[in-house]
């Protein structure tokens, strides 16, 4: 069983995103709601992670996608999902996924399993 990261300042979509993952994946579920919040997990239980999902905008000062660059750039094999309602960002970090919101459960699992 591996470990899954998500990142969300909504508790609605967390949650939602974390049983997604969890039933596709088997995944433990590991979730916060700030970026400052996901590096302190990346130090702590990092090489253990599987995949992280993150929404662009977040509770606190840091980005989904600060977040996401730091992620790959210290476990690059990390499967990086960043999600958000306004379009794709011009600047994504290398070996990023982009899912628009709203997607669908189907959307989010095959991104996943990538």
């Amino acid at each position: 069983m591996g470990m899954a990261l998500v990142v969300e300042d909504d508790p609605h979509l967390r949650s939602l995103v974390g049983t997604v993952l969890e039933e596709a994946l088997d995944d433990q579920i590991v979730a916060c709601d700030s970026a400052e919040a996901a590096v302190a997990l990346l130090d702590e239980c990092g090489g253990d992670l599987d995949i992280m999902v993150t929404d662009i905008e977040l509770a606190g000062a840091m980005t989904g996608l600060e977040l996401a660059a730091i992620a790959r750039r210290r476990f690059p094999t990390l499967i990086v999902i960043v999600t958000s309602c306004r379009t794709r960002p011009d600047a994504m970090p290398d070996n990023t996924s982009f899912l628009p919101k709203p997607w669908c459960p189907l959307d989010l699992i095959q991104r996943a399993q990538r």
